[in-house]
């Protein structure tokens, strides 16, 4: 395992459940509550009918898809620290991989004391826009930072983390959390949609040549202007928020060199950032089985969080 290391960022994360409720009640240790991102539809189009599509065996076992609803499911631990990290599943846009991904990344940030949040976000597979998915991701930030007093969350450290597919989403809105994705709608879009610190495990950064490879930009190419839209490392300023990356050399889905190209815009522009590169693991880890390279991320993440003050 080689470690590149400039500075650091802090995180901590979200967990999933499904719900109903324009606004928030008190959530229960142990209790999700789920809250719709948009007050009626969602931006875009009429998007799928019929229930989202739960993937129950093969190699997506826990998978979502077919999202008409998008929403954020909340999970409060029993001892609170502040924090509250937004969780996005994977799957080339074309599923969430919350079973695999998601739910044991956030199960592991309640036992740290932070406020697991899960995003349910629509797909550009289902036939939304390309836009969709960043939209409501946008969103996300702003509706939880409007709520953050009420769920015990600091509005000022709410953070992301993003696994493949779901790492070039949580690029995306670190980095464009300025330019409006979508027409305001209620008073949540006029607070920052900036987060305050974001991981990126396996990301889809670029969809540039060599690394226009993948399915999440296949799935993004719907929009005329999706390689410049949507190609993180181009969109990194001074403003984007510090940044922890982990990968696998040996990754046969995203390059290695999706997180090198990201590391150096972050570095060239000054923001702090840690990138652990393994010498193994392959692409879909989640947490890392037990006793791999992999499974060191979620303590290396940890440490470098307590440093900066998220957790």
């Amino acid at each position: 395992m080689h470690l590149f290391r400039i500075a650091l960022l802090a995180a901590t994360f979200f967990i999933a459940c499904p719900g109903n409720a324009a606004e928030p009640s008190p959530p229960d240790a142990g209790k999700p509550i789920s809250i719709d991102l948009w007050p009626a539809a969602p931006p875009g189009g009429d998007g799928p009918q019929g229930p989202e599509r739960v993937y129950r065996k093969g190699s997506h076992v826990g998978a979502v898809s077919n999202v008409s609803r998008p929403r954020i499911d909340i999970y409060t631990p029993r001892h609170p620290n502040g924090t509250a990290v937004i969780v996005i599943g994977g799957g080339g846009y074309a599923r969430i991989g919350i079973g695999q991904e998601v739910m044991p990344t956030a199960t592991w940030l309640a036992t740290q004391g932070v406020t697991a949040v899960v995003l349910y976000y629509r797909l550009p597979a289902d036939h939304w826009p390309a836009v969709a998915p960043f939209q409501d991701a946008q969103r996300a930030v702003r509706v939880l930072r409007e709520h953050a007093h009420e769920l015990g969350v600091d509005p000022a450290h709410i953070g992301l983390i993003g696994f493949s597919a779901g790492g070039n989403l949580a690029g995306i809105t670190e980095t464009r959390f300025a330019d409006s994705l979508y027409p305001a709608v209620d008073a949540a879009d006029r607070l920052s949609a900036r987060p305050d610190f974001a991981a990126l495990i396996y990301p889809v950064i670029s969809l540039q040549q060599p690394y226009d490879t993948t399915r999440s930009g296949r799935e993004l190419s719907t929009q005329d202007d999706s390689v410049q839209a949507y190609s993180v490392q181009l969109h990194v300023t001074r403003a984007t928020p510090p940044t922890f990356l982990a990968q696998a050399k040996d990754d046969p889905i995203a390059n290695i060199g999706n997180s090198l190209i990201m590391h150096d815009a972050l570095e060239r522009n000054g923001v702090e950032t840690e990138l652990h590169v393994f010498d193994t693991g392959g692409h879909g880890w989640g947490m890392g089985p037990p006793g791999s390279e992999v499974a060191a991320w979620p303590s290396l993440f940890a440490a470098w969080a307590r440093r900066n003050g998220f957790l």
